[in-house]
C-alpha cells in the first residue's frame, strides 16, 4: 500500500516548514515545488536527509515542474510573497492572487482529485480564488487560519494564567486578519471558559494581541513573517485529514447559508476528515459576536470585489 503524497506549492520559510512538519510526523511523502530554480530540491534533500537520524520512513523531493503535482492527496499552497512591516494582508492581494491563480490552475491540470489547502495571505480571499479557479467540490477547498489564530490566542492564555498550553483549547472565527473574532466564550482551560478565569480588560488585550499575531511576528523580524507556528497548523489539518481523524478545528471554508453568509470563505469550525470539510458546525453567537462575524464576512467580499474588478476572478 502506497502513502499519501502531500504537495507543498511554494518553498519558502512555511512551505519548507509545513513539510518537515508532515515528514517529522511520518503523515505523507512530500514533494516541495517552487518556481525558484534549485531552492525546492536542496530544501527537499536536507529534510530527505533527516529522516534516517530521526526514524521516519517517508520521502521528500523538490521540484520547478508543477507537473510533480499528478498523484497528489493534498495540495498545500504556500506561494506568494510575505508581509512586510506596515503592509495590511489587503496590501498582498494584487500580487498573490495572480500567483494563486497560476497554481491552482496547475492543481486543476496535473492533480484533478486533490484536496487543497491554502496558506497565502490575505489567506480568506485566496482560498475563495483558488476555489473559484479549480471548480473543485467546496469540501475540498478550504484555508488554514482559525488554527494559526486559536494556537496564539490558546498560548496568549497559557501565559496570562501560568497554566501548560496543553490544557488551552481556544476557537477563533471570521477572516483571518484584523477582522477576525475570538471567541472567550469557547475558549477553555480544561473545560472552564476563560471568561471564569480573567477579567474582562484582560481578555481584551488578550484577544487584542491575538488579532496582531502576525504583524507582531513581521515587526519583530524586521523581514519575512510567521512560519513556525502556520507549519504546525497546516500539519495537523492534513493529518486530521489524510487519516480520517475527524478533528473539529476553525478554519477557512466556502460558506453556503451557514452563519447567514453565502458564496465567501470565513473562519468557521469545521470537522475535517476523509471527505475533507465534511461538517461545518454553527455555535450559539451572541448580537455582538454575530455583528463581529458578518463585519469578518464584508471584509473579505471586499477582497473578492477588487479580485473581480481587476479581471482575476
Amino acid at each position: 500500500m502506497s502513502r499519501p503524497k502531500v504537495a507543498v506549492v511554494g518553498a519558502g520559510n512555511v512551505g519548507a516548514t509545513v513539510a518537515h512538519q508532515i515528514l517529522m510526523h511520518e503523515i505523507a511523502d512530500t514533494v516541495l515545488i517552487d518556481v525558484v530554480e534549485g531552492m525546492p530540491q536542496g530544501k527537499a534533500l536536507d529534510l530527505a536527509e533527516s529522516t534516517p537520524v530521526e526514524q521516519r520512513s517517508v520521502f521528500a523531493e523538490g521540484s520547478n515542474d508543477f507537473a510533480q503535482l499528478k498523484g497528489s492527496d493534498v495540495v498545500v499552497i504556500t506561494a506568494g510573497i510575505a508581509r512586510k512591516p506596515g503592509m495590511s494582508r489587503d496590501d498582498l492581494l494584487a500580487t498573490n492572487a495572480g500567483i494563486i491563480k497560476s497554481a491552482a490552475e496547475q492543481v486543476k491540470t496535473h492533480a484533478p482529485n486533490a484536496y487543497v489547502l491554502v496558506v497565502t495571505n490575505p489567506l480568506d480571499v485566496m482560498a475563495y480564488l483558488a476555489w473559484k479557479v479549480t471548480g473543485f467540490p467546496k469540501a475540498r477547498v478550504f484555508g488554514m487560519a482559525g488554527v494559526l489564530d486559536s494556537t496564539r490566542f490558546a498560548y496568549f492564555v497559557s501565559r496570562e494564567l501560568n497554566v501548560s498550553a496543553k490544557d488551552v483549547q481556544a476557537m477563533v472565527l471570521g477572516g483571518h486578519g484584523d477582522t477576525m473574532v475570538p471567541l472567550p466564550r469557547y475558549t477553555t482551560v480544561s473545560g472552564i471558559p476563560i471568561t471564569d478565569l480573567l477579567p474582562a480588560d484582560r481578555i481584551a488585550a488578550l484577544v487584542q494581541r491575538t488579532r496582531d499575531g502576525g504583524a507582531e511576528i513581521v515587526a519583530l523580524l524586521k523581514q519575512g513573517s510567521a512560519f513556525y507556528a502556520p507549519g504546525s497548523s497546516v500539519a495537523l489539518m492534513v493529518k486530521s485529514l489524510l487519516r480520517d481523524e475527524k478533528r473539529l478545528l476553525p478554519g477557512a471554508a466556502m460558506l453556503d447559508g451557514e452563519y447567514g453568509e453565502k458564496d465567501v470563505c470565513l473562519g468557521v469550525p469545521m470537522v475535517i476528515g476523509a471527505g475533507g470539510v465534511e461538517r461545518i458546525i454553527e455555535l450559539k453567537l451572541s448580537a455582538d459576536e454575530k455583528t463581529a462575524l458578518h463585519g469578518s464576512a464584508e471584509a473579505v467580499r471586499s477582497g473578492i470585489k477588487v479580485l473581480k474588478e481587476r479581471n482575476i476572478l
